[in-house]
């Protein structure tokens, strides 16, 4: 059974702060709490946790801020994703072990979820397509390092739906031509394809 704080961090982690309206805000403790039925001890500890890996700031006698993504941050998620996922491509196209089907499957759950109220949902499947590619090397550690880059990435995702409204067909065109690569055995192909989805996303976001 979770905690009260591990349920406020999930819920602020994955839920406020991957909420287009929410990019610029500060955020209502209490309210937070009102809405998840804690007190509010355990929203402070989770914003202090959430603090620490730089996804909200505290300002005294403001409160918890949530900062736009700045350019900054905006490349620094893309090349972070773009040397992992590449690595995973070469990686495991070397060795035979692309996890094709398994990326299929969750790329066949994203195309029902064309819905403009299923962005979250879309986006959330749009990781775990990458996160498929990522486990497929079996590193753990490569794995938790890139599940670290979660919660930025839905945001970054999510925003970017809503920046532009043909990016969901974009998104799951530029999933099939990876999956094709990785499924023909085309390594460069395969890492060709994923900087293109990447850079697509991040020109997206920096067009704003």
């Amino acid at each position: 059974m979770q905690s009260g704080r591990e349920k406020a961090y999930a819920y602020l982690k994955d839920v406020v702060l991957t909420d287009p309206e929410m990019q610029d805000r500060f955020l209502s403790e209490q309210d937070i709490a009102d809405r998840i039925g804690v007190s509010r001890t355990p929203i402070r500890e989770a914003l202090l946790l959430l603090a620490a890996e730089d996804l909200v700031r505290l300002v005294p006698k403001r409160g918890a801020h949530i900062a736009p993504l700045t350019a900054r941050e905006i490349g620094e998620l893309m090349v972070m994703r773009g040397l992992i996922e590449k690595f995973a491509a070469e990686h495991t196209t070397a060795r035979g072990s692309a996890p094709v089907g398994e990326m299929a499957e969750v790329l066949a759950l994203q195309e029902t979820l064309r819905g403009e109220d299923s962005a979250k949902e879309f986006i959330a499947a749009d990781h775990r397509f990458h996160a498929t590619l990522v486990a497929g090397v079996g590193n753990a550690l490569m794995s938790r390092q890139y599940d670290a880059l979660r919660s930025r990435q839905i945001r970054a995702g999510v925003i970017a739906l809503y920046q532009s409204g043909d990016r969901r067909g974009e998104v799951l065109a530029e999933h099939r031509q990876i999956l094709d690569r990785l499924t023909e055995g085309d390594a460069a192909g395969a890492c060709t394809a994923i900087e293109s989805h990447i850079e697509a996303t991040q020109r997206i976001l920096l067009s704003s």
